[in-house]
Order: structure tokens, then sequence, then C-alpha cells
């Protein structure tokens, strides 16, 4: 038997029904309600219901129609100008079907080129009459602002961690599986408000085990439990670079961590350490130098044993988890 993925099979089928984003989802209502939909420009984190949002007000505003009113094209695909002249231009120039309008739906918008975007806000200005466009992106500076001025925008927030948590019992109950609030915690942590990341990891845990717990859910993330980063951290502040050095490669090479991944961890848990403000700020510093080093592609181990080397520099002595 085909078992469907999760993702899809909670995906929300109404406006109403999108978790968390309260202000996009009134706003988009009164869109229904009224059937009067402008150019829109979705921008967010990954995981918030950008996709689902499209998709959603397509269903309830063309209804049985959707399927034919409606064309999602992912901008990662194809970059250039071809999928604007082509693609696009061909569906926006035809009629609706019991309605007026269709709507595009562009995901990952921030992919296109600048020659793609301005080819866009051409076909945007031509088809009015006959189209609406929905263009969804991580970060609104990436697209034009052309683009960005015919579009009503709607930001989406991560998926607060209450919201997060409401979704993850709701799932797991109706999945007859059983989870302990642990591994609730573990996931809210390692999906860091992307609501796809926890549902993704929520199924995978559920093949290894109906009853799913902290360690599990860190085991399938690849990710190590905080408490342990942050020994890590207080080792060096205390002055022991030897031991910190010893415990990172343990768990960068039992994990298969990459550079990245470590620098990130490292960035969250440094707030939560026991250490003055100021110490705190010349340490972000300094994860900010490394992580622009990996960016570059330097090596990990090389920047990750440096970056210790600095917190041994910058400690002081007696730092407590």
């Amino acid at each position: 038997m085909i078992k469907s993925i999760w993702v899809e099979k909670y995906r929300p089928k109404k406006v109403g029904e999108i978790t968390d984003q309260i202000e996009v989802v009134e706003r988009l209502k009164g869109y229904i309600k009224s059937h009067n939909l402008p150019n829109i420009l979705f921008a967010g984190p990954p995981g918030t219901g950008k996709t689902t949002s499209a998709i959603a007000l397509a269903k309830e505003i063309f209804e049985d129609n959707w399927k034919v009113n409606f064309l999602e094209l992912n901008a990662s695909d194809e970059r250039g100008i071809n999928v604007v002249r082509g693609n696009i231009k061909s569906f926006a120039r035809t009629q609706a079907l019991n309605s007026d309008f269709k709507i595009i739906f562009l995901d990952e918008a921030d992919a296109l080129t600048k020659d793609a975007q301005n080819a866009m806000r051409r076909t945007m200005e031509r088809y009015t009459g006959t189209c609406r466009f929905i263009l969804s992106c991580n970060y609104s500076s990436k697209i034009i602002a052309p683009i960005q001025s015919r579009c009503a925008l709607f930001r989406f927030k991560p998926i607060a961690e209450n919201a997060m948590i409401e979704r993850i019992k709701f799932i797991t109950e109706s999945e007859g599986m059983s989870i302990t609030e642990n591994a609730i915690g573990a996931i809210v942590y390692v999906s860091e408000g992307d609501l796809r990341m926890a549902i993704n990891l929520l199924q995978s845990s559920s093949v290894m085990d109906k009853t799913i717990d902290e360690k599990l859910i860190f085991r399938i993330a690849a990710k190590v439990r905080p408490e342990y980063i942050r020994k890590i951290l207080v080792v060096a502040l205390n002055g022991d670079f030897m031991k910190a050095r010893t415990e990172l490669r343990k768990i960068m090479i039992s994990n298969g961590m990459t550079g990245e991944d470590v620098v990130s961890q490292f960035h969250r848990e440094v707030f939560n350490l026991n250490i003055p403000e100021e110490n705190k700020i010349t340490l972000v510093d300094k994860i900010g130098e490394c992580d622009f080093r990996l960016t570059e592609g330097s090596n990990d181990l090389i920047q990750i044993e440096a970056l210790l080397a600095q917190f041994v520099k910058h400690g002081q002595n007696s730092v407590n988890i």
C-alpha cells in the first residue's frame, strides 16, 4: 500500500485552515468574499504557508474550476526569460472558465533573472484583464521594484511555537502515534518555524518507531542536542581548547555535520550561555566571520577549530552551562 506524504495529506484546503498566519488569512478572506483580487507578492521563510495560501485561495475563488484557471510554476526550474515568454504568456492570454480572471502562481520568484522579471512586469501590465499573478519568494528585496509596486505584499512569519505544537499533536493523534513532550520540543527546536520541515520530521520518525522520543528526532534530523553544543562552548570559554576540539570532532563525525550546521547551532546556543552581554556580542561577531569564510568555500574543520580558538581567546573562567 502506497503511503501518502503527510505534508500534502495535511495541507489546508481552505484559507481559514492555514496555521498561525492570522493577518494574512484575514486579508485573503476579504479578497475571496469580494472576488476582487489584485496581483499578490508572498514573502517569507520556507514552510510558513505561502504555496498553501495560493492554492487554497484559488480553490475557494474558482471552486470546481480551480485546476483549469490556476497555473503553478516554479522559477527554480526555469529561471530565464523564456518561461515568461512561453508558459506564462500562453496561459495568460486565454479567457478564464466561469470567472473574470485566471491566477498564475510563480513560486520562488526571487530565482528569476532580472531580464525575466522585467519581462514579467510587462506581462502583468498587458494581461490585467484576464489574469492575476501571485508571486512567492523568500526575500522580497530580490524582486525588482516595478513588480513590487504592482503587487499587494503579504509577509509570512515563522510559525509560532504554540501553533507548531498544536499541529504536531493533531497529526500524531490522527495517525495513531505516541510522542513525548521532549520530542515535540525537539521538533520545534530543529524546524525553527518551518512547519513543512516539522511534518516531514514527524513522518520520517514514524517509520522508525510508533513511539517518538527526543533522541529519535535528533537522529533523524542529523542535529546535535543543544546541551551538547553548549557543553562544547563552555569548555572552550573555560580555556580547554583540546577538550573542546575533541568533543567537536566527535559530534561532527558521528552526526555527519557540516561546518555550516555547527556554526548555525553555535549561533543559537551562544545566547543561552551564562556570560555577560559584551562577551556574547564578541562571540557572535566571530561566528559571523566564520560563517562567511565557510560560505566562500573554506575548509570546514579548519574554520570551526579556528572559531573554537577564538572562543578560548575571548572566554572567561568558570563559565557554567
